[in-house]
This record gives structure tokens, C-alpha cells and sequence, in this order.
């Protein structure tokens, strides 16, 4: 054989090995460790999902601070430093007013009604058209879901809104206004930093997600007062961002596989916190010596109150939030014909 015919032989059988179609390649930077059960197990399972049912884009996963912060990843997203980010949208409150209804709303829909709204109401286009007026290259997907947060662990009980005044707290989202209102002085900080700023004391308190998670980083060692129910946080939705041009540069297909491995990851998510929070509850009270409380009615009255004073100013000054709240004011009062009428009551 001559030279010629050996090089476009070889050139030949290489091109047949090669797949119909190049896979792009996707760097995912997560909010979440991958140790921590329910939260950083829902971002490594999402990558696993879509790596198995696309053979057109393969995500890779990063920890936290591993290519960004967890509080700069929708910045680094957008400018395109990273291609796509596991998170919630209620990291961004300082930058964007309005990103908080996407997460957790004080007193709002818990997850299925969440999920009515963002799926069959206006809530996804919504969620799209505030980065878009706020100047952010990032396509967004809904990509997760867990039921009630605990609203806090504290050093000592809380009897009153005075035992709150004073305290340093890490909050999270909408909530922290609240708090604030109340007294509290609040900071947000990631889920890795907040141990220690309880251990150094640089923080009173803190709430950050389910019992089994909190369980792993540890508060128990720290406050022993966990308090119930999660009035700020009755639902936490979790996004996937990509970066626009990314998403652009996508076939169709790797588009709709990357939304399929998405609802797909909203079932497990949601089933994950459902199926095993209450056996970190009991290893909480009967090893770590937990005191779970609940809120007492005047409290939770207080809370509430104070955020809708909270929420009437806000969509007062900021338009998206105003058309946002009120979307999903509007689809709340139609969802209660059905959920008033066939839920039974809770507790039964």
C-alpha cells in the first residue's frame, strides 16, 4: 500500500470511531458539597443523570470554591468563567430583588403548589425574564425541590421577639428581611463557613436547611434549639444556570435531555428530603441532645405580619418584584379553591 492510500486509510478508520456527533463538554460549579446529603447529592445526581441519557454534552462537577464561591457563581456563569452552576436563586437577593420568589417565600407555596406555578403558570417565563431585565447571559432551568426548612438553631430558647433583638444570625433569602425587621442582624453565608462562625462566635445562630443536612455540618455541637416549622422557607427550588451563548450552542436535543434530567431530578430531590429527615429529627434529640421546638402561635403571627409589610414595600420599589409577587399572588388564590378543599388537615 502506498503512503497516500495508507494516511486516508488510517484517516478512514479513525472518522468511523468517531461519534455522529462531538459532545460538548460542560464545567458545573455547585452551591453544595457533594458530601452534604439531599442538598449536594441533588447536584452530583442531576450530572449523573444527564451523563447518562446524552450522548451530545457530558457536565462535569465542582465543588464550592473549587472553580468560584458559591455566592459568585451566577456572575461567573453570566460572563462566561464558568459554563453552568447548580444553585438557588436566593443567593443573588443583594443583586437582584426580585430572585428570592424563585427559591423560598415566607409563608408561600409549599412543593407541589411551587411546582403548579412554576410549570404550568406563568412562574418559568417569569424566572427567565427577571435575569434577562436584570442584564445576566444565563439560561435557567428549574432542577430541584425540598420540602420545609428549620427556621433556626439558637444557643439558648426563644420565648419572645425580644430574645431575638440583638442576636447575629446567618439567614437566608427573603427571610432575612424579616429577621432584620425583627432585630436580628443578618449575614449570608455559604453552607461551608457557617460552622465556624458559630464555633468563633461570629454568629448567634443560624438556619440553613433539613434536619439531616444541618445533622453533617454540625450545629447540634453549637445550639441546641431547633426550631419548626420552616416559615421562611415552606419549599426551596434549586436552579441550573448555563451560560446563554452555552445554551445556544446546543442542539435541540442536548436541550431537551438537560430539562428531562431536570424534572427527573426534582422527583428525587423532593423524595430524598420527604424519606430521611426524620431519622436525623430522632438521632438529634436522642444522641446530640437537640431540644426541637416549635414556634409558638404569636410568634409565627409576628413573623407573618412582619413579611407582608416586608413584601408590600418591596414591590413598592422594585417593578419585577411587583410583577413577579403579584403573578403569583393572583395563581395562590385559584390554587386554594383546590387545596382548601381537598387536603385534609394537617395535623390529623
Amino acid at each position: 500500500m502506498s503512503k497516500t492510500n495508507l494516511l486516508l486509510g488510517t484517516a478512514l478508520i479513525a472518522g468511523l470511531a468517531l461519534p455522529a456527533t462531538a459532545q460538548d463538554r460542560l464545567e458545573m460549579t455547585s452551591a453544595f458539597g457533594k458530601n452534604l446529603p439531599i442538598l449536594g447529592t441533588a447536584a452530583t445526581d442531576f450530572v449523573d443523570k444527564i451523563n447518562s441519557i446524552s450522548e451530545s454534552v457530558e457536565f462535569e462537577h465542582f465543588d464550592p470554591g473549587e472553580l468560584v464561591p458559591t455566592l459568585e457563581a451566577l456572575d461567573a456563569v453570566s460572563n462566561g468563567s464558568v459554563d453552568a452552576a447548580y444553585t438557588t436563586s436566593g443567593y443573588w437577593q443583594g443583586k437582584i430583588t426580585a430572585a428570592s420568589l424563585f427559591a423560598a417565600v415566607p409563608f408561600g407555596p409549599e412543593a407541589g403548589e411551587f411546582l403548579a406555578w412554576m410549570l404550568y403558570d406563568d412562574g418559568k417565563t417569569l424566572f427567565q425574564e427577571m435575569y434577562d431585565e436584570n442584564g445576566y447571559d444565563v439560561h435557567v432551568t428549574p432542577c430541584g425541590i425540598i420540602a420545609p426548612e428549620t427556621s433556626g438553631w439558637f444557643k439558648n430558647e426563644i420565648n419572645s421577639v425580644a430574645d431575638l433583638e440583638g442576636l447575629n444570625m446567618r439567614f437566608f433569602g427573603l427571610g432575612a428581611e424579616v429577621m432584620q425587621r425583627l432585630g436580628v442582624s443578618t449575614s449570608l453565608l455559604a453552607g461551608g463557613d457557617i460552622f465556624p462562625a458559630l464555633e468563633r462566635g461570629a454568629i448567634d445562630a443560624t438556619e440553613f436547611s433539613m434536619p439531616r443536612i444541618d445533622a453533617r455540618l454540625g450545629f447540634y455541637n453549637i445550639a441546641k434549639y431547633n426550631y419548626f416549622p420552616g416559615w421562611h422557607q415552606p419549599a426551596t427550588m434549586f436552579e441550573l444556570l448555563i451560560n446563554k451563548d452555552v445554551w445556544e450552542g446546543l442542539d435541540e436535543r442536548a436541550q431537551k435531555q438537560i430539562e428531562v434530567a431536570c424534572l427527573a431530578n426534582i422527583t428525587t430531590n423532593y423524595a430524598e428530603g420527604e424519606g430521611t429527615n426524620y431519622a436525623a429529627m430522632v438521632e438529634n434529640t436522642e444522641k446530640n441532645g437537640v431540644f426541637i421546638k416549635q414556634w409558638p402561635d404569636e410568634m409565627l403571627d409576628t413573623f407573618e405580619s412582619t413579611w407582608a409589610e416586608v413584601a408590600a414595600e418591596l414591590a413598592a420599589e422594585d417593578e419585577m418584584f411587583a410583577k413577579v409577587w403579584a403573578d403569583l399572588a393572583e395563581f395562590r388564590e385559584g390554587y386554594a379553591v383546590w387545596s382548601n378543599n381537598i387536603y385534609l388537615k394537617r395535623p390529623r
